[in-house]
């Protein structure tokens, strides 16, 4: 068994335009992925996103490093080892 982390991915999404590329990203990902839960803040006209992951420090750099460099989007990772 790899060196696994679980943790929690935090995503701001600021343009509604990123939704379908967020989406394929996290299938992609989605062995990694956990949980997932997404919220509308229309206060903010944002979205927030949160992951619970468990995967690799490799697999969760790649997929965090493709939601970032989304324009619009902002990502913060915290991972812990079990």
């Amino acid at each position: 068994m790899t060196d696994n982390r679980i943790g929690v991915v935090g995503i701001l999404v600021e343009r509604k335009e990123c939704a379908h590329a967020i989406n394929a990203i996290l299938s992609e990902y989605r062995d990694i992925v956990v949980g997932r839960i997404g919220v509308p803040y229309r206060e903010r006209n944002l979205s927030v996103i949160s992951l619970i992951i468990d995967g690799s420090t490799d697999e969760v750099g790649a997929m965090t490093g493709k939601l970032g460099r989304l324009q619009g989007v902002k990502v913060k990772t915290a991972l812990l080892t079990k």
